[in-house]
């Protein structure tokens, strides 16, 4: 399998961004592609000035400003999608979760990039075997799931498809370790391993929230003081963004029939007047 130099993110929101800065700072060279202008002027402005950014990483001292603009003199940004897959070695799709979507941009980039060329998703949920039959290299493409923000949190999940090859997943656990990660494979079921455990916590903190039984602060503060999580349940859901929330929820749902996973009506009510939490200052909390 080739050496792996030139990388491609597909998808310049939050996640592509820090996905983005993260190959950066391990060296590598990155063109990301989005579909507008802002979108791309955006995911630079979170790469150099947000709050996992290169700016904040200087002066925590964690790298020099020389080091900064090395990174940042790394990434490139495309709103043509041809460009920035023609010479990729590695492709990261990270576009929001829709799986017609997903699979139109999949069978894009494969009739686009190299025969070698490794093809991952950053989904949280969705099918990678449904993703991989988009294309004519199966055996080529993986999940990659990062955990957000992907600057800081050092669990990758690599999820193997029913026709990933054993080489790709070993290439994609080698790039994992070589961006400071920690690579855990798993197969491919609704979820992975992460977000079957995850959302239940997740989304029965909404219900009581919901029910009127605690405020945010206190439900989140049993959670922190009480088992030691970083962020309680309601901090994380404004963190990941209500919408990617209910896009997880539902697909889990569906694809479960657990009526554990099914999204509370204060979740959708949120989503439907646009507080998504950090990204529009409103959700849980205020921002």
């Amino acid at each position: 399998m080739a050496e792996v130099e030139k990388i491609a993110v597909i998808g310049f929101g939050t996640m592509g961004a820090g996905i983005t800065q993260v190959f950066a700072e391990a060296g590598f060279n990155v063109i990301a592609r989005d579909v507008a202008d802002e979108i791309l002027k955006r995911g630079l402005d979170i790469i150099e000035n947000g709050p996992f950014g290169l700016k904040k990483a200087v002066a925590k001292s964690r790298i020099t400003e020389k080091q900064a603009k090395e990174i940042f003199s790394r990434i490139k940004v495309t709103l043509n999608l041809s460009e920035a897959v023609k010479d990729a070695d590695f492709i990261v799709e990270a576009v929001f979760e829709n799986l017609d979507l997903k699979k139109k941009i999949f069978s894009e980039i494969d009739s686009l990039c190299p025969e070698h060329t490794i093809i991952v998703s950053n989904t949280s949920t969705l099918s990678i075997t449904s993703l991989a039959a988009a294309t004519k290299r199966p055996e080529k493409v993986a999940g990659m799931h990062f955990f957000n923000p992907p600057q800081i949190m050092k669990l990758v999940e690599v999820i193997r498809g029913l026709r990933t090859s054993n080489e790709t997943v070993e290439k994609v656990r080698e790039i994992a370790i070589k961006l400071g990660k920690t690579p855990v494979v798993c197969k491919d079921i609704p979820g992975f391993i992460s977000n079957r455990v995850w959302i239940l916590s997740i989304l029965e903190g909404i219900r009581l929230y919901e029910q009127g039984i605690a405020s945010a602060k206190d439900i989140d503060n049993v959670m922190k003081l009480g088992f030691n999580w970083p962020m309680g349940p309601l901090e994380l859901s404004d963190l990941v963004g209500l919408d990617v929330l209910l896009d997880v929820a539902e697909s889990l749902y569906k694809d479960t029939g657990n009526h554990a996973h099914m999204p509370p009506l204060i979740l959708r009510q949120m989503v439907v007047s646009g507080f998504l939490g950090r990204k529009t200052k409103k959700g849980f909390y205020e921002y």
